[in-house]
């Protein structure tokens, strides 16, 4: 699919999320579970919509008075949680290409309270923020949904500051798909036919500049649910067998990152 082509889809699909109040493209994997109670409990009802693969900022190590950046944004959720962690002298930008996402997010900082938190509309390959002016970069479960996650690492390294941080949670493949699931609009938006090889998306990163490039957590991504729905899209009595074939495939991983000073 042609990246134009992509963009609308995945700005369609979640926009339909941030409307309704609740995930279309949950693999049924239990995603708050990297979320302590505690956590959900302290944002505003409506930032959690189920739509991550971890928990970056319970393994950021944020500090009082930093600048953090969050890619994908969505109903505010990691954002909320950075702005209890940065404390007043600090600031959380959460950017969003989706229009209804942003209003959602918005409703929900005045809803809490949160004076040091923004959000912003963008393509997280185009940031409206400027360059070096960023302490930490967080991403739940939103770059595999980019078709040029070149660019976005390229735009990751220009906004943080020399010595910045990243901490991102993500999907990779640890084999390719069949083509059934890569032209599957189901499985793009579940986060599933746009994620890269993982040695692709490490590679990436250290093509930007980052150093210290490592996966500090890896797990298997149970996408069986989207997986079975987008084989039915187009193979109708083959998608036990699609199911079979791609069972171990995904993975969701928490990678980290530096810039140079």
């Amino acid at each position: 699919m042609k990246e134009e082509k992509v963009k609308k889809i995945v700005r369609e699909s979640y926009g339909k999320i941030a409307k309704n109040g609740c995930s279309c493209c949950d693999s049924g994997s239990g995603k708050e579970l990297d979320y302590t109670e505690e956590e959900l409990k302290s944002v505003p009802e409506g930032a959690n919509l189920s739509l991550g693969c971890g928990n970056p900022v319970a393994l950021a190590s944020i500090k009082k008075g930093e600048t953090v950046l969050d890619l994908g944004s969505g109903g505010g959720l990691d954002c909320f949680l950075a702005a209890k962690k940065v404390g007043e002298k600090g600031k959380v930008i959460g950017v969003d290409m989706t229009p209804e996402m942003i209003d959602r997010a918005r409703r929900n900082a005045r809803k809490g309270g949160y004076r040091n938190v923004e959000f912003r509309l963008g393509e997280i390959e185009n940031l409206p923020v400027a360059d070096k002016t960023v302490d930490l970069l967080i991403s739940n479960c939103v770059i595999n949904l980019a078709p040029n996650k070149k660019r976005v690492f390229e735009e990751a390294f220009r906004v943080l500051k020399p010595g910045g941080r990243l901490m991102i949670s993500d999907i990779v493949l640890l084999k390719k798909l069949p083509e059934t699931i890569k032209k599957s609009k189901r499985a793009y938006v579940g986060c599933v036919s746009g994620a890269t090889m993982k040695n692709e998306y490490l590679a990436l990163l250290k093509d930007a500049g980052f150093q210290e490039v490592s996966i500090i957590e890896e797990a298997h991504f149970p996408a069986e649910t989207i997986i079975a729905e987008a084989a039915a899209e187009g193979v109708g009595s083959s998608k036990t067998f699609i199911a079979e074939e791609i069972a171990n495939s995904v993975a969701s991983v928490k990678v980290c990152g530096v810039k140079p000073k």
